[in-house]
């Protein structure tokens, strides 16, 4: 008797512990006699090829993955069915939908289920072909934890930790020279990555997006630092920040089919900024970017993965489809679809996290 056959991917921004996700899968569909579990390489690419690069996954093959960074299926932001790049007649590049013919692909191909490991872009294109009828369910990744359903996300915890031990060494170069030390960090929309990092490594000043904040006040805070031209003020700031009566930083970029704009500058826009509002301290700038994506997964993230990817083979077998697994309350459960992306994941400005970073004397500049 042929076996069932599930299919695995990885979408979006890599992120730490998307391995042990794929090998939480692997391990548990190994436990039923009547499966198989394959993955396609980037995402939908691997189905939407006119040769199909899909992958079957077993012991042997995600034997140890768990520890490694990445992922071994490898993942694209520029891979979205429902606006894919193509090239037309005239030679152009244009989106255009082909929905409904990866989802005959995968019919024909045999497979009976597809898990989508990805952020709040991948959950949308999943809810979006789970009501053309695939048979989908997907697993919350992004680092920045902007992903609503679920209360954390799988990589948000590795990000803060990597963020924070850049942080620290940031401290003591900024108190020897006197400096104010800038970092930036990413979090998209949303500020979980920067609030975090500002708390584990002793911010003065954590600038987020959900508080647009006012440049004289953050003057003020760096001037009270400083005595007789000496003292030293490190600041956090998220890529998505931006002033009062302002606007985010972007990267110009015109590539068809990503889902996002990229943000990026603000650390070196906040510099200027202060400098122009008469700041006399010298001004050094750090954007960590990619680094916050790469590397081993801590811990807590490869166990919150190896969860996760079990969850969901077993809501295959419960028949959960249109679902996502999630993280409520110190349990794993599941989630709609409809649920997990019908809100954006922001800091709420009254809450505990903020709250304690008031609490503790960290400014927003507001």
């Amino acid at each position: 008797m042929s076996k069932k056959k599930v299919l695995v991917l990885t979408g979006g921004g890599d992120c730490p512990g998307l391995n042990a996700v794929i090998r939480g899968i692997v391990k548990r569909a190994k436990k039923e006699d009547d499966w198989k579990v394959y993955g396609s390489i980037e995402a939908f690419n691997g189905v939407l090829k006119d040769s199909p690069e899909i992958v079957e996954l077993n012991n042997k093959n995600t034997a140890g993955i768990h520890v490694k960074g990445g992922t071994i299926l490898k993942t694209t932001n520029k891979g979205n069915p429902l606006k894919f790049p193509v090239k037309n007649d005239s030679g152009e590049m244009e989106e255009v939908d082909l929905s409904d013919e990866l989802i005959n692909k995968l019919k024909d191909l045999g497979f009976e289920a597809v898990i989508n490991i990805g952020g709040d872009g991948s959950q949308t294109i999943s809810k979006a072909l789970y009501d053309k009828g695939l048979n989908i369910i997907g697993v919350p990744k992004t680092i920045d934890n902007d992903l609503s359903g679920t209360d954390f996300t799988f990589g948000f915890r590795t990000a803060v930790q990597i963020a924070t031990d850049s942080f620290d060494k940031l401290v003591s170069t900024a108190e020897s020279h006197h400096r104010v030390m800038i970092m930036e960090v990413m979090g998209r929309d949303a500020g979980w990555i920067a609030l975090h990092t500002a708390i584990g490594g002793g911010a003065e000043v954590c600038l987020i997006p959900e508080i647009p904040y006012d440049i004289n006040k953050v003057v003020e805070r760096i001037n009270k630092r400083y005595r007789k031209g000496r003292g030293f003020v490190n600041i956090v700031v998220a890529e998505g920040a931006k002033p009062k009566e302002g606007t985010v930083s972007t990267i110009e970029n015109d590539e068809l089919g990503r889902g996002h704009v990229r943000l990026g500058g603000i650390a070196y826009q906040l510099s200027q900024q202060l400098k122009d509002a008469g700041c006399k301290a010298d001004i050094r700038e750090t954007v960590l970017g990619h680094i916050q994506r790469g590397g081993t997964p801590i811990a807590f993230d490869r166990v919150l993965a190896t969860m996760f990817g079990v969850k969901a083979f077993e809501m295959i077998l419960e028949g959960k489809f249109g679902e996502m697994v999630a993280y409520r309350n110190n349990d794993i459960c599941s989630v709609s679809l409809e649920e997990a992306v019908s809100q954006y994941n922001y800091v709420k400005t009254d809450s505990f996290v903020i709250n304690t970073a008031r609490g503790v004397g960290i400014s927003f500049g507001d």
